[in-house]
């Protein structure tokens, strides 16, 4: 027993990262349980799209062992993979519902850009363009999906919730229970960081869960263990013949940006906060993980569900102290027990997780500290990034518009020399997302 335990630690290099197995699997507890809504909610929201939701639920399960086990095993980061939530309303509702094609062709664009983008990783193109981006764009990352996290956490908790023309979103009801319990929670963890508890975030989620269970505000699971539905109806149904339609390269090519730009803000958002990032402000061997996103999403259109990547809420196991792969091999085995044991691993409700998913917000904000605010040519695209991603709720939106921002602002004051060449892609990629997105 003793061998195999030393050959984990030494191939996951636990000295280096000064870490331990209690430490990592805490983070991989946290991970899932601030990001197993995803179990319940990409099949809700692919539903629209035609796709049933029990095989659509074990083919999001499926899709994020794949992506989650390779992460830790090739990539060892303490990042998960799941299927891309954004990206999944895209397809059932612009795609399918708005513009008519059927899932099993939108199925096909996601089979085709996760092939693109394996082509363009092995290539090197991928880690040549995420070098290119300047430091204080890379740290806006960091910040906006930092706020955005706390914004979502904050509607999950019942605080926040939507207001009418001219007032987006305003105060909900705040003197309901169940709302009371989860900034009840939200205090309980923030105490716990205070003392430095080990284990804080996990611990306010199970508090949470255990209190709204005894106060009947989230029911019991009606099973603790069930077989998953079969895959089979939704399995390799991908209609590439209607895909491979000059139409069609609208959506081919937004799929294509909006995980090339989820992925890299997601990237350097986490790898900030973990402490992955060198002297540069780039993530060491970054083609690993962007290999994995590639691949996973390959992997999600054949198992029959959208788009997959890093997924943001991996900040609060790092936060909990994950720093290698092994964190990640925790997710992907809590994923396969998913399997049969989903009504008891998807018990913890949203007002449970939400208090995470804010203070984990609060933490990724503190990268604020290192942009640029004296050069108003390097602020300036940065803020629009963090703004852009929490007023249009959409991560990818944030990081185009900052690319674009950024090479435009150089260009019109006399210092295009500045810009990267990369850069300059980068830009006219984001432009291109602009003008082919199938705006509804």
């Amino acid at each position: 027993m003793r061998q195999p335990l030393l050959f984990i630690r030494s191939y996951f290099d636990f000295e280096r990262h000064n870490t331990s197995y209690r430490q990592e699997f805490l983070a991989g507890l946290t991970t899932f349980f601030t990001l197993s809504y995803i179990i319940i909610v990409n099949p809700a929201i692919l539903e629209a799209a035609g796709i049933p939701k029990g095989p659509s639920m074990t083919a999001t399960i499926l899709t994020s062992i794949f992506g989650t086990l390779l992460m830790g095993l090739y990539a060892k980061r303490p990042f998960a993979v799941a299927p891309y939530m954004g990206e999944n309303a895209f397809i059932a509702y612009t795609v399918v519902r708005t513009l008519g094609y059927s899932w099993q062709t939108a199925m096909a664009a996601i089979f085709i850009s996760g092939v693109l983008f394996t082509l363009i990783t092995f290539a090197g193109l991928r880690r040549w363009l995420a070098e290119a981006i300047p430091s204080t764009l890379k740290q806006s990352f960091s910040v906006g999906i930092g706020l955005f996290l706390a914004f979502l956490g904050l509607n999950e908790m019942g605080v926040v919730t939507l207001g009418v023309p001219g007032a987006p979103v305003q105060l909900a009801n705040i003197k309901s229970l169940p709302v009371l319990v989860s900034l009840g929670g939200l205090f309980l963890t923030a105490v716990l960081l205070v003392r430095r508890v080990t284990g804080a975030i996990l611990a306010g989620i199970v508090a949470t869960t255990l209190l709204l269970l005894a106060l009947g505000l989230t029911p019991l699971p009606k099973a603790i263990f069930s077989l998953p539905p079969s895959i089979e109806p939704i399995f390799l149904q991908i209609n590439l013949p209607a895909a491979l339609s000059w139409g069609f390269a609208g959506v081919i090519i937004s799929c294509l940006i909006m995980d090339f730009v989820d992925t890299m803000g997601t990237l350097f958002g986490l790898a900030s906060r973990a402490g992955l990032l060198d002297e540069s402000d780039n993530l060491p061997e970054i083609d690993k993980p962007m290999l994995v996103d590639a691949l996973a999403t390959i992997a999600a259109s054949l198992f029959g569900t959208t788009t997959a990547g890093v997924y943001i809420e991996s900040a609060a196991g790092i936060e909990q102290g994950g720093r290698t792969g092994f964190t990640a091999l925790v997710v992907a085995a809590l994923f396969a027990l998913a399997l049969c044991f989903s009504p008891l691993l998807t018990m913890v409700p949203p007002f449970a997780y939400g208090p995470a998913m804010v203070v984990v917000g609060m933490f990724m904000i503190q990268s604020v500290t290192s942009m640029n605010f004296t050069d108003y040519s390097e602020l300036f695209p940065a803020f629009l990034t963090i703004v852009l991603m929490i007023f249009t709720f959409n991560i990818g939106v944030g990081i185009t518009g900052g690319f674009i921002a950024y090479a435009l602002l150089k260009l019109l004051t006399g210092r295009a020399k500045e810009v990267h060449p990369g850069m300059w892609i980068l830009a006219l990629l984001s432009l291109t997302f602009y003008i082919f997105y199938p705006y509804h």
